[in-house]
């Protein structure tokens, strides 16, 4: 068994993680993407590990959870991750790269590699023999009720909104300011300063503009991390104001105060010539989203490059389906990604590099990978495979999921520096007792 073949389903991020760390282990692999011949409501390109979303992998601080991911990931080798900051374009302490770039790096890797071999089709069944089901949340649903009906468990699915992005050439810069948090004048993000008569203005249209689902969601049905800008309008006259378009830290140039609220634009690419507006996934018409978005100083004349879109996810209960390395019992085949309900960009290499590690265990007979629960990634995987894990919805990282430290009580940013130190140590313990997996050729 250990000359087999592992077939790898979607080349998002998780599979082409996966695919790439099968490869440096000596590991034979094809990757099966169905697109550009089948598409979805979210992607836009037939590039290996688009981003279909937001362009940020979000915090590189050792003291947050996100940023403790990464920093575990680069102990394990991830390729995505050193992709991703090859492709970095500034954005303060976020990671956020040139999606473009990015997919490119990431195709050339694949491409490289003798052991990999990409086939351009649709997969509507699970495979025979190793595999590993990478699919993303929006998997055909050929191949979903296939997984459906093997795991013998209902599926669980939930809306998911990606934000627009505008042509930068098109931005007021006698109004637009670039700034960042607390920084002074320059900075990684644009910001469009809204007055108190403005943003009523604006809130007022926001939540009466038509929305292409014509319904009001139900709220279990919404990833909290994904709300439409519009249903966060509609829970309280402050509640954007206090979220995406929070004006602390930022002082408007032309009057040298703070601004009532601001929405933040984040550069899509190196060259600066896209802008996303940060926190503005949506479900409104495409017309509206243009009716209502140029109402915010600065954009007036806005083109949009993309608008937002809002599409139907769907993850397996993990809890119950899988067991604690996201296999399906009993088979050879694993999932990884977005449809085991691990949720971030982060977080599906990071799965994809683990569905990677555990295939490698299972073909040599070893003892599959145990990451230490202190962790970021460990304490998320012993969270999503806990049959005690009730009303499973997709989860990030977050030190939520740690155990607690011992001793007495510390303020938060001491406590998360200490979780972020324990888990470092801890890591680096498990990984010197795992060479067979973990010491590899970066070729």
């Amino acid at each position: 068994m250990q000359d087999a073949r592992v077939i790898v389903v979607g080349g998002g991020l998780a599979g082409c993680e996966c695919a790439l760390q099968l490869a440096r282990r000596g590991v034979a692999v094809t990757i099966f993407e169905q697109r550009p011949a089948v598409t979805s409501p979210a992607h836009h390109t037939g590039d290996f590990a688009e981003l279909v979303c937001s362009n940020s992998f979000k915090s590189t601080r050792h003291d947050s959870a996100a940023g403790l991911l990464k920093e575990e990931l680069r102990a394990m080798g991830s390729v995505l991750l050193s992709c991703a900051f090859e492709a970095r374009i500034p954005a303060g302490g976020a990671l956020a790269v040139d999606r473009a770039r990015f997919s490119r790096l990431v195709g050339a890797a694949l491409e490289e590699s003798p052991l990999i071999e990409l086939r351009r089709q649709e997969l509507t069944s699970v495979p025979e023999g190793p595999c590993v089901i990478a699919a993303g949340p929006l998997c055909s649903p050929a191949l979903f009720e296939d997984l459906r009906a093997r795991l013998g468990s209902s599926s669980l699915s939930f809306y998911d909104a990606a934000a627009p992005i505008v042509d930068a050439e098109t931005l007021d810069c006698s109004v637009v300011f670039e700034q960042s948090r607390y920084g002074g004048e320059g900075g990684d993000y644009l910001n469009c300063p809204l007055t108190r008569e403005e943003y009523d203005a604006f809130l007022d249209e926001l939540v009466s503009a038509r929305r292409t689902i014509l319904r009001d969601f139900e709220r279990s049905e919404l990833f909290c991390a994904c709300q439409p800008v519009e249903e966060v309008a509609r829970t309280g006259r402050d509640a954007l104001r206090f979220g995406a378009l929070k004006p602390v830290g930022l002082t408007d140039p032309r009057t040298g105060r703070r601004p009532w609220a601001v929405v933040q634009l984040r550069a899509e690419n190196a060259a600066r010539s896209a802008y996303n507006i940060v926190g503005f996934q949506t479900n409104l018409t495409w017309g509206e989203q243009a009716r209502v978005f140029r109402m915010i100083p600065g954009l007036a004349g806005a083109e949009f490059f993309r608008f937002g879109v809002m599409h139907r996810n769907s993850f397996v209960d993990a809890p119950r389906a899988l067991d604690e390395s996201f296999a399906i019992p009993g088979t050879s085949c694993r999932l990884a990604g977005q449809i085991c309900g691990t949720e971030g960009y982060t977080e599906a290499l990071a799965s994809g590099l683990l569905a990677a590690l555990n295939t490698v265990a299972d073909l040599h007979g070893i003892a599959r990978v145990s990451l230490p629960v202190t962790g970021a990634l460990g304490s998320l995987v012993a969270w999503a495979t806990n049959p005690a894990t009730t009303d499973y919805q997709p989860m990030h990282v977050n030190f939520g999921l740690v155990p607690p430290l011992a001793g007495p009580r510390k303020k938060k940013r001491e406590r998360y520096q200490a979780y972020a130190d324990r888990a470092t140590e801890d890591l680096a313990r498990y990984l010197a007792s795992r060479p067979e997996l973990f010491e590899v050729s970066h070729a």
